[in-house]
């Protein structure tokens, strides 16, 4: 395997802009382009230059460098601007030129486009083969023999095992999905034999016979249940009726015209109503009473009051 260090194309791929730039030179030397770039604000700027315009004819140009791009398909870069001049001498600035107001710079023309990626499973792949362990030569004293020996690296790659769990995980995903879509193809049409559907295979039928203390015991904790239900349904009819009172209060004292004062007159008949349901097995069933009769008293004053202000 080659050595990564020395990889131009891996290098290209991971994202370095120097191998990007070396690659697009080493394509575009035999039609005369030179090619420059950076990388800013999420866009890789280049910057092409050539001896003529004819040489840096836009349809053809653009083209070949997203078929380049394409094939390298570095990381982390998507979206490439393609920027065009006649070639001029080294400027470390040339970017900022470029960017400038049409007008005040000396560009041909200028193109941006997005690069199609690999899908993720082909990436996938693709980092699994990249992963592969490297053979290790190790140099011996010469015998009769041989000369040299080739070890192969036995250990395991923990990333590569790791790729291979994920490949796994991502084939029974795949089995999953197509199979739910079978199923829902199929529908009703394929049913498995069921034991009922044989006539000749019956049951025995057991009758399960209960002792009176359990069935008591049973009713008992039933209507436990039961009074538990009801003693929470009434705590929420007191707690909720304070609740809407407090909030009535409250916005009581907002209160200018008569829409205001009788949306308060309604809030306080609400609070009323729900005080008027809590039962008498309640412990504060007579607080609840007294309530009741003060909200409803409250919701007349406050009628008055949108009366006053509707005059």
């Amino acid at each position: 395997m080659v050595d990564r260090i020395n990889d131009i194309f891996w290098q290209a791929q991971q994202g370095s802009v120097a191998a990007i730039i070396q690659l697009l030179n080493q394509k575009l030397s035999s039609s005369g382009v030179r090619t420059r770039a950076m990388f800013a604000d999420g866009v890789l700027q280049l910057l092409c230059e050539a001896r003529s315009e004819d040489k840096l004819e836009k349809s053809t140009l653009v083209g070949t460098i997203r078929q380049i791009l394409e094939s390298i398909a570095p990381r982390n870069i998507y979206r490439i601007n393609i920027n065009t001049r006649i070639v001029r001498e080294q400027q470390l600035l040339w970017l900022e030129e470029v960017s400038r107001k049409e007008g005040d710079n000396e560009l041909l023309w200028s193109e941006e486009f997005t690069l199609e990626k690999p899908n993720a499973f082909q990436q996938f792949i693709k980092d699994l083969q990249e992963r592969k362990p490297e053979p290790v030569k190790i140099s011996l004293p010469k015998t009769p023999q041989s000369s040299s020996i080739v070890i192969v690296k036995k250990t395991k790659h923990k990333n590569a095992a790791w790729g291979w769990f994920f490949l796994g995980i991502s084939i029974c995903t795949l089995f999953g999905i197509a199979g739910l879509a079978l199923s829902s193809l199929l529908g009703d049409k394929v049913k498995l034999p069921t034991l009922a559907s044989d006539s000749k295979a019956v049951l025995p039928i057991t009758k399960t016979v209960e002792s009176p203390i359990i069935n008591e015991s049973k009713k008992q904790q039933s209507q436990e249940a039961v009074n538990e239900s009801n003693a929470k349904l009434t705590e929420d009819y007191f707690v909720s009726a304070v609740r809407i009172a407090n909030e009535t209060t409250i916005n009581g004292k907002k209160a200018r015209n008569s829409t205001q004062w009788l949306e308060i007159a309604a809030s306080w008949q609400r609070a009323s109503d729900l005080m008027a349901k809590v039962a008498p097995s309640h412990s504060r069933h007579k607080e609840a009473q007294i309530r009741t009769k003060l909200y409803r008293q409250y919701s007349e004053a406050a009628q008055k009051e949108a009366e006053k202000n509707n005059s």
